[in-house]
């Protein structure tokens, strides 16, 4: 259900008092926290001018074998993040980006963008939007998605949360359903078109809506080092403000495939590499030099801008993902900081699939059966603006490019249970 309030200005400032009088002590819990953020920022730097891996890289192989070490889970649970090489052979991603090259340019896609339906999702960062194309139903994607080996990296970040607690089951991390994403194709020499740090999937109701202030119980209570950002309480019951382009699914990582070779400079991804930033960003808002009214700039239905006004202590761990080659993909935990580099300074396209990682929960049901439909007819699913792009496109994805696996990701009846 969307989460929906009435005078926004008097709702924050009833959501701070309320927040202040349960923690008398926001004050001094807050330099805490940045004292904490400060040194992992530190520690991130110190990394990156040694040329060291912030962000862990795993190898697909050992996903596929069960060799992860405890070591590097415990590093991409602290990172909140992790490149994993090899998800597909570099062979098929390439063929994969130019048959969507060649869906793009027969379907006429750059015309009818002209007229594409504005979500302004990222209509209060700095940076203009990345060049993402709203089509969702090609073949590589929808090939992509089912695919076993990314159902296997799914499944293992899905493993590295706590999906029960306190007694209560919150979903099965075996179960991948499909949130079908769109994809972005970057020329070289694009700029401007880069999206400034930023969190999806929430924004003002993180302090408003009230099963948020549950997934951040032990932020709000002042007991910041019990919270957990990798367990799952009370976050497949959140409410999130309506708009195009908000995520009404769970997700436990964003993520998206690379179909080209793609680095530092080439307008690629930047992290804040840190799971748990977000306490910093929820008792930001509540210190006594944010207007009463405001919370750091947090607006419904808009991505959760991170403003270097408000927000100083995390900017400098702001670092760009390691270079990527065709096939490897990379994730980052649903709250971590994330933006896109606004100048691609190399010499080839830039292109990616988004495709996250989700589980099998009732919230997660329920966007299903609103998107099998759209998948169908070739329109856009449920959580974007609504252009339809695709019903009529040549070498869409259907029905019949859908295996057993592909068609229980998308909530659809196996061919078993539709002849009963």
């Amino acid at each position: 259900m969307p989460f929906h309030v009435g005078n926004l200005s008097e709702a924050i400032r009833a959501a701070k008092n309320e927040l202040r009088r349960d923690l008398p002590a926001y004050a001094a819990v807050f330099q805490e926290v940045e004292r904490e953020m400060r040194d992992k920022v530190a520690r991130i730097v110190k990394e990156r001018e040694a040329g060291e891996a912030v962000i862990p890289v795993v190898a697909y192989a050992d996903i596929a074998t069960g060799a992860v070490s405890a070591e590097m889970i415990a590093k991409i649970r602290e990172r909140g993040a992790c490149v994993i090489r090899r998800t597909f052979e570099p062979e098929q991603a390439r063929a994969w980006d130019d048959e969507i090259a060649r869906y793009v340019e027969e379907n006429g896609l750059d015309a009818k963008l002209a007229n594409a339906a504005e979500d302004e999702y990222f209509g209060n960062l700095s940076m203009a939007r990345p060049q993402i194309y709203g089509i969702y139903w090609s073949r590589p994607q929808v090939l992509a998605r089912q695919a076993e080996s990314l159902t296997r990296v799914r499944q293992f970040l899905n493993g590295l949360w706590l999906s029960e607690s306190e007694g209560v089951r919150h979903f099965d991390p075996e179960q991948t359903p499909v949130y079908a994403d769109r994809i972005r194709r970057r020329p070289p020499g694009s700029a401007s078109l880069g999206l400034s740090p930023h969190v999806d999937g929430g924004s003002a109701e993180r302090w408003l809506e009230p099963n948020f202030r549950k997934v951040y119980r032990h932020v709000f209570s002042g007991d910041w080092r019990r919270y957990n950002a990798f367990d799952a309480a009370w976050r497949t019951q959140v409410e999130e403000f309506p708009s195009p382009a908000v995520c009404s699914m769970f997700r436990t990582f964003q993520g998206w495939t690379a179909l080209t070779r793609q680095g530092k400079g080439d307008g690629t991804l930047q992290l804040i590499p840190i799971a748990n930033s977000m306490v910093y960003m929820l008792l930001r808002a509540l210190q006594d030099d944010v207007p009463e009214t405001e919370l750091c700039g947090a607006q419904p239905g808009r991505a959760l801008s991170v403003k270097p006004e408000w927000h100083a202590a995390l900017l400098d761990g702001l670092t760009s993902i390691p270079l990527m080659e065709p096939g490897d993909t990379v994730f980052w935990h649903s709250d971590v900081v994330h933006a896109v580099e606004n100048e691609h300074q190399g010499s080839g396209y830039s292109n990616v699939m988004y495709i996250g990682a989700t589980v099998g929960c009732e919230k997660n049901s329920a966007y299903l059966a609103r998107q099998a439909p759209t998948f169908l007819e070739g329109g856009t699913p449920p959580d974007f603006a609504p252009d339809d792009f695709e019903v009529d496109f040549r070498g869409r994805g259907t029905e019949a490019d859908l295996t057993p696996l592909g068609r229980s990701q998308l909530g659809l009846a196996t061919a078993l249970e539709a002849g009963k």
